[in-house]
């Protein structure tokens, strides 16, 4: 897993979300494995593009998840649009049968933030921050 601390300039970061998203109608497009290997490569380059790495990534029939590391100047609903337009239009130019789709995604998604250590324990951490010294 992808523990390492960003830093630039200003920030010094570890943000991991993990996203869960949907075909519009939960259409089984992943069981057609060209969509997904297709798919999955553009995730790829758009992670590329924009400096965020890809913990991990998997299909299945109807939905897919996407664990990513990412800077703090991105918010969930910027990736997700991000990645649901760019996918949505590039599958559909690529593929006839998503060419009827308006669009491929749901506007919903789930989203999890993850990191390396727990709620319970930056809790604590905080509220002890003045007993500590």
């Amino acid at each position: 897993m992808n523990n390492e601390y960003r830093d630039s300039k200003t920030t010094v970061s570890l943000i991991n979300y993990h996203f869960v998203f949907c075909p519009r109608y939960r259409r089984k497009i992943f069981e057609d494995s060209k969509v997904d290997i297709r798919f999955k490569s553009v995730i790829q380059e758009i992670c590329i593009e924009n400096d965020w790495d890809i913990i991990a990534i998997e299909t299945d029939k109807e939905h897919c998840h996407l664990f990513i590391n990412v800077q703090p100047i991105y918010s969930p609903s910027e990736i997700m649009k991000i990645i649901k337009g760019i996918t949505s239009r590039k599958l559909r130019q690529e593929f006839e049968h998503l060419s009827k789709m308006p669009s491929v995604w749901t506007r919903s998604f789930f989203v999890s933030t993850a990191g390396d250590v727990s709620s319970k324990i930056i809790k604590r951490y905080v509220e002890n921050q003045r007993t500590r010294y």
